[in-house]
């Protein structure tokens, strides 16, 4: 019996043997890592021009998010589906998995925060418009104080957090 045909033929055994034990009982070598599932899932709605959506997703992967985003025409009335009115949108829009929205440069923190308990009644968070200073926004060391805000299934908003410096924006 050659070598070759030898070690042939225990690679398919070492194979067979790690299907097998699969199919028993999902087992796995002690090596193998099991894919990260606990990174909360946003999938993000955007424009294919836009350079600070990008920065705002650079931002969101890095504080533990899990990120699909893909670059749609018809922005506008995506978001007016989603319940977000026209004086709360700004450039991008979120969705968990839990199909909460998270409309423009809303700090991560937030987003974990609301995630973690989300008030009732509330379809997710916005930041109108583009703040000097928000994620994705950053421009040297200009800021804009901003708010968060809740938005709420009938159609209202209230004030969800107040951002009044760089340090919290981007933490």
């Amino acid at each position: 019996m050659s070598a070759l045909y030898r070690n042939t033929i225990s690679f398919f055994r070492v194979i067979g043997t790690m299907f097998i034990l699969q199919i028993m009982g999902g087992i796995l070598p002690a090596n193998a890592a099991e894919p990260d599932t606990t990174a909360p899932l946003l999938t993000v709605y955007k424009d294919a021009n836009c350079g600070c959506c990008e920065k705002w997703l650079t931002h969101i992967s890095e504080r533990g998010f899990s990120v699909d985003a893909y670059n749609i025409n018809n922005l506008y009335e995506f978001k007016l589906s989603k319940g977000i009115p026209a004086s709360m949108q700004s450039c991008h829009t979120a969705v968990s998995s839990q199909g909460y929205v998270f409309e423009g440069h809303i700090p991560a923190i937030f987003i974990s925060r609301f995630l973690a308990t989300p008030p009732k009644d509330a379809i997710g968070l916005t930041v109108p418009a583009m703040p000097v200073g928000s994620p994705g926004m950053e421009y040297q060391d200009k800021f804009m104080p901003y708010q968060v805000l809740l938005l709420k299934t009938d159609g209202s908003s209230q004030v969800y957090a107040q951002v009044n410096s760089l340090e919290e924006s981007v933490q």
